[in-house]
């Protein structure tokens, strides 16, 4: 009896502590329930400013689309977008007037082949088949290789600069014809002289020949200086035909036969046929070698070499060992009206720029005081031969056709 009371007792006990463990882990639940519901509360409004945030940052990434596709289509510029295989993936309306269409993926270099082409001298510039001339620049989008191709219409700038080109031109001629009658008096005068002498019966024959000798310098270097004005005054427009480089280097050993320096030419260029001005090319080589030999005594040395420089140009160097020229006055060599002569005209050089100018070419001086004097002339004006057409090419004939100078 009692051990059967006591047994109730045990199961009576052990079931409540059952029913306060339930409580307990029921208590523990409803905790847990709603620290769960504060964290999911909490989760919604981090997400809900998420997305607030995300959907301000997109309408704002709208707002900035939206504004550069309007400077895009208000940009006083042609803009060409290319992908890393350089084909065309996206360009404004003015792109499209300046290149026409189609333009949408197409290839950029097909494009210029077909709508832009070459300007001399002008490496970012090209020239549309209406004329215009457009200012292209090209950079880097981004790492995966895609760029950006911006066309500027530069015309009108050209125009401008070539206005305050004449006018400066103009400028020059009215003070060059300020100094002409000087310069042309002076060795008329002397031919003048020369000449009234040559009818006096004291005079014998050596003294005639040598009248007549001086009267034919005079008038050379008053023909020289008349041609110089004339170039000059044309602005380097000359007039290009074929001839022979031999023919122009025979012409100029016979001008400097009588000079008392130590001239040589040194002919390294086994092509003979030039096209450009051989009369021009002439007298601005001659220029340079009447101021070199008066730059040396006559123990000097002038050296004239002739290279080839690369296909088609010909490189001319005249090497002389006088005094020199300070690097002050090298700033002004090719300035018109710039001299250190008493009787200086200062268009020898600047005529020299002319003639080469109007050859498409370059001229530059290197010299140093009291050691000598190189003036280097880049001329493209080796004939290239013709060569087949074919679509790899294109380039190719098209650089060459540069050098054909009219």
């Amino acid at each position: 009896m009692n051990t059967a009371l006591h047994q109730k007792q045990n199961d009576a006990a052990r079931l409540t502590d059952a029913f306060e463990l339930f409580n307990q882990l029921s208590k523990n639940l409803s905790n847990s329930y709603q620290s769960l519901e504060t964290q999911v509360s909490l989760l919604n409004q981090e997400l809900a400013a998420v997305r607030s945030e995300r959907m301000q940052t997109l309408i704002e990434k709208e707002r900035i689309a939206s504004r550069l596709q309007q400077l895009l289509v208000a940009l006083p510029a042609g803009v060409i977008v290319l992908d890393e295989q350089e084909s065309i993936i996206d360009c404004n309306q003015l792109a499209i007037d300046y290149l026409g269409e189609p333009l949408l993926h197409q290839q950029w270099h097909e494009i210029m082949q077909r709508s832009l082409f070459p300007v001399i001298n002008c490496v970012d510039e090209r020239q549309l088949k209406d004329g215009r001339r457009i200012n292209m620049k090209r950079n880097v989008l981004s790492e995966d290789g895609g760029q950006i191709v911006l066309l500027s219409d530069v015309s009108e700038l050209r125009h401008l600069q070539d206005l305050l080109a004449q006018q400066k031109h103009l400028s020059a001629m009215g003070e060059m014809v300020a100094g002409m009658a000087h310069q042309v008096r002076t060795p008329l005068s002397t031919a003048l002289l020369y000449a009234s002498q040559m009818d006096k019966c004291s005079v014998d024959e050596g003294k005639r020949q040598q009248f007549s000798k001086k009267i034919l310098e005079r008038l050379h270097h008053l023909e020289r200086q008349v041609n110089d004005m004339l170039i000059f005054a044309k602005q380097g427009k000359l007039l290009m035909s074929e001839f022979s480089l031999a023919l122009l280097l025979q012409h100029i050993q016979e001008n400097m036969q009588n000079q008392s320096v130590n001239f040589s030419i040194i002919n390294g260029v086994t092509e003979d046929s030039l096209h450009g001005n051989m009369d021009a090319l002439l007298g601005a080589l001659m220029n340079i070698l009447d101021n070199a030999v008066q730059a040396c005594d006559e123990q000097a040395t002038i050296t004239m070499q002739i290279t080839q420089h690369q296909p088609g140009q010909l490189k001319i160097e005249i090497i002389d060992n006088g005094c020199g020229i300070s690097l002050d006055q090298q700033k002004r060599l090719f300035e018109p009206f710039f001299t250190t002569k008493g009787n200086g005209t200062g268009l020898g050089l600047a005529v020299v720029e002319s003639v080469v100018v109007a050859h498409h070419g370059q001229v530059t001086c290197h010299s140093v005081v009291k050691e000598g004097t190189r003036f280097t002339l880049i001329l493209p004006c080796i004939k290239q031969h013709t060569i087949g057409v074919s679509p790899s090419n294109n380039n190719i004939l098209r650089e060459v056709s540069d050098y054909e100078i009219v």
